[in-house]
């Protein structure tokens, strides 16, 4: 994200009690709030605040469910024990009844590419073969289910929205414009989903594409697990933008291009689910409520097209 939260003071000092020299909030990704930490000794942490609300499957979920859901992939993470999985230093902690940290040992890197690019690198096919080929643990196994499709479908149906913040109607009139199209997606989707078979179900990262890749001098690192999820294979797949020749040679498994094609109609889904619900919410239009509605309109415009 690109502010911090308004409302979170300290992501620190009450989830570790450290001696902290220096928190400093790095504006990188866009799901996370991220800060890097320096005790007082020189150890470096890497802290990452999640907002419970955008984790909730529907509006008025309690908080509870997705921190738990939150707690179960990293838990997931850390269970695999793989050079390449960057997991917790230790279980996901609650801050207050809104927001969850976790921790991590700071990494020299070299950051992979752009994000909104996918990464064509063997490296992530190698750690996606060693990565499906893990065992579940305790990962939960997917459900199918959108996060905010409540939110998107009121968007859809023209529903009143509040004066909650300078994006809430241009938003909503957004999605109502294009209702057809996205209608259309949400129905293939639903399809595609009632007729998928979990039983090449593996564990999966969720998201394994560029920014949520690290080359360290000890090799490639796969970072951000707060979606790990037993799934389908081709819910990692579809990210590698068709170049499977190094997992298929490995594993002997081919995409299905139907389950290809459910995923890369998810990730779209769930974005215009994230954005429709941020801005059905009260919100200021801050940095962070900039960059929604440029990714809210690239979205709707590529749903469109």
């Amino acid at each position: 994200m690109l502010a911090p939260p308004a409302d979170l003071i300290d992501p620190v000092a009450p989830a570790w009690g450290l001696e902290v020299a220096s928190a400093d909030y790095r504006p990188v990704g866009f799901g996370s709030h991220h800060w890097l930490v320096t005790e007082t000794g020189g150890r470096r942490w890497f802290v990452t605040v999640d907002d419970l609300e955008k984790g909730r499957y529907a509006a008025g979920e309690p908080l509870d469910q997705p921190f738990a859901r939150l707690a179960q992939a990293l838990d997931a993470a850390r269970a695999v024990r793989l050079p390449f999985v960057v997991a917790p230093h230790d279980p996901l902690v609650r801050l207050t009844s809104r927001y969850a940290a976790a921790r991590y040992e700071y990494l020299d890197s070299v950051p992979g590419e752009d994000f909104g690019g996918v990464t064509r690198a063997v490296g992530v096919q190698e750690m996606l073969v060693e990565l499906h080929g893990a065992g579940g643990g305790v990962a939960r196994v997917e459900d199918f289910v959108v996060p905010h499709r409540d939110s998107l479908a009121a968007a859809l149906d023209g529903r009143e929205v509040a004066d909650c913040g300078p994006y809430a109607a241009p938003a909503a009139q957004l999605i109502a414009a294009h209702a057809g199209r996205i209608r259309s997606v949400l129905d293939r989707y639903d399809a595609l989903a009632a007729g998928a078979d979990l039983g090449r179900a593996v564990l999966t990262h969720g998201e394994p594409h560029a920014a949520n890749t690290m080359l360290t001098v000890t090799g490639w690192k796969l970072i951000d697990w707060d979606t790990a999820l037993v799934a389908p294979p081709e819910r990692d797949l579809w990210h590698l933008d068709g170049d499977h020749a190094v997992y298929a040679a490995a594993t002997g498994v081919t995409p299905l291009a139907e389950l290809l094609e459910l995923y890369r109609l998810r990730w779209t889904i769930a974005e215009l689910g994230e954005y429709a619900d941020r801005f059905r919410r009260p919100h200021h239009g801050d940095a962070n409520d900039a960059e929604s509605w440029v990714q809210l309109t690239e979205t709707v415009e590529e749903t469109a097209s």
